[in-house]
């Protein structure tokens, strides 16, 4: 492995920005200083005034594979998160066959060994018939137990009430929840099918999809989490009504209930189906600008914990057809990072804060151990990025397997320029320059 000194560089790191240097050796970061000598057994970066941030740990991606690997797999969907700054990520269960017991997980890391260019962990998805499973789990066996409560791609849903009273009892993880009540949005289908046939507009997908379906089965996650002291983690906030649920001013290690939101729902809002249409399509929806703007301000109020992708492709045919038709989830993970320092551009947001929703609060939230934070001994996952770069967004450059890109035709202005992955230059100058693989995560749990 290289030893490489980066340079004069902006450091976004635990609440400040600094300037000076950072030292990597066998992976990890053994020195930060305002200024470090080079020796001969260094490789000199210099940054000329770039930035350097944690590598990003997305709490929630979809790579499709085993089963459905010609929407996207480990390798192909792994590569562009690299190319996007994420350098950990975990993934869940809807594949093909789901991981809903230890041997599928077991099956799923071996792939990930051979073929991930980022750090891996896999959630052990959760049934109306495999609450045994988690029994068996072991500390650095998965991430967490994903609980589908409302149903999308995959047909998990969990819906028997005492199914999910086991599993907020006995799991000795944290639980990552999709919160839906699915009664209520196929009510709201028959109703919207009555009245446009097949062809309902996909504005409407946010009322379908609705703010009270989000807000009647994210409430009862929170209820059975205080009723038996679960470790609750509620993916994809997506409206105004439910960041009251997550408002408790206290310290993020501190706390039993964390909430998460994604770019898109940060990006985008509904005024976007126009243009986008089935594009956009997600699952929980994206909803009204008001509702973007809330999420923005609960990530700063810190009501929102974290900040992740929920990257879900689907082929280009899979996504132009009329609503029915058509699948919910968006590619996210080469360009989610950028998208969301459009957001400091606009001055919504600090690069710290940033930092802290992407790499420091996923690595508490999940225990990650050393990794998430720019400190020495931590393992060297960094991001270098030119905050000076307009950067089009197209399609014909997204590395993605199913080629398209939901932010086509944007201009970002800035540009990742280099990622790091265990201390090992991976990416640069726009390709990836090393075969090394990634590791899987370790977590400090202690069931």
């Amino acid at each position: 492995m290289k030893k490489y000194l980066i340079k004069e560089v902006y450091i976004v790191n635990e609440g400040k920005i600094t300037y000076g240097d950072i030292l990597i050796d066998k992976g990890k970061i053994i020195k930060i200083s305002s200024s470090i000598a080079a020796d001969k057994n260094s490789e000199v970066i210099n940054a000329n005034g770039l930035y350097v941030l944690p590598g990003m740990i997305d709490d929630q991606v979809h790579f499709r594979e085993p089963g459905m690997t010609y929407k996207g797999d480990i390798e192909s969907e792994s590569m562009a998160a690299v190319m996007g700054g994420i350098t950990s990520y975990m993934e869940m269960p809807n594949c093909s066959p789901p991981t809903t017991n230890i041997k599928n997980i077991i099956d799923k890391k071996n792939i990930a060994k051979y073929k991930s260019h980022a750090n891996y962990s896999f959630y052990l998805g959760a049934s109306n018939d495999n609450q045994k499973e988690i029994l068996k789990i072991k500390p650095n066996d998965v991430c967490g137990i994903k609980i589908f409560m409302g149903s999308s791609t995959g047909n998990m849903l969990v819906d028997n009430i005492k199914t999910l009273e086991y599993f907020f009892r006995n799991s000795p993880t944290v639980i990552a929840t999709h919160c839906e009540d699915t009664p209520l949005i196929e009510k709201n289908e028959k109703y919207f099918r009555r009245r446009f046939g097949e062809n309902i507009p996909f504005n409407l997908h946010s009322k379908i999809r609705s703010r009270e379906a989000c807000l009647r089965s994210s409430n009862l996650a929170v209820d059975l989490a205080k009723k038996f002291d679960s470790r609750l983690h509620v993916l994809h906030i997506t409206s105004k009504e439910e960041i009251g649920l997550f408002t408790q001013k206290i310290p993020i290690e501190d706390k039993k209930i964390t909430a998460e939101a994604c770019v898109h729902h940060l990006f985008f809002s509904e005024k976007d189906y126009e243009i986008k249409k089935g594009l956009i399509k997600c699952n929980p929806s994206i909803k009204e600008e008001y509702d973007r703007i809330a999420l923005l301000n609960g990530i700063n109020n810190n009501y929102i914990d974290v900040v992740a992708t929920d990257h879900a492709p689907h082929t280009w045919q899979e996504k132009i057809g009329d609503y029915f038709a058509c699948h919910a989830g968006l590619p996210l993970v080469q360009h989610a990072l950028l998208s969301l320092i459009e957001h400091y551009f606009s001055g919504l947001l600090s690069l710290e804060k940033i930092v802290e929703k992407t790499s420091h609060n996923p690595a508490i939230v999940y225990k990650v151990k050393e990794r998430g934070f720019i400190r020495e001994g931590y393992w060297a996952d960094l991001v270098l990025i030119n905050l000076n770069f307009p950067n089009k967004i197209q399609n014909i450059n997204t590395k993605y397997k199913c080629g398209w890109n939901p932010f086509h035709g944007e201009t970002f202005n800035s540009k990742i320029e280099k990622t790091f992955v265990n201390g090992i230059l991976k990416y640069d100058e726009d390709k990836i320059v090393s075969d090394n693989l990634g590791r899987v995560l370790d977590f400090k749990h202690n069931f």
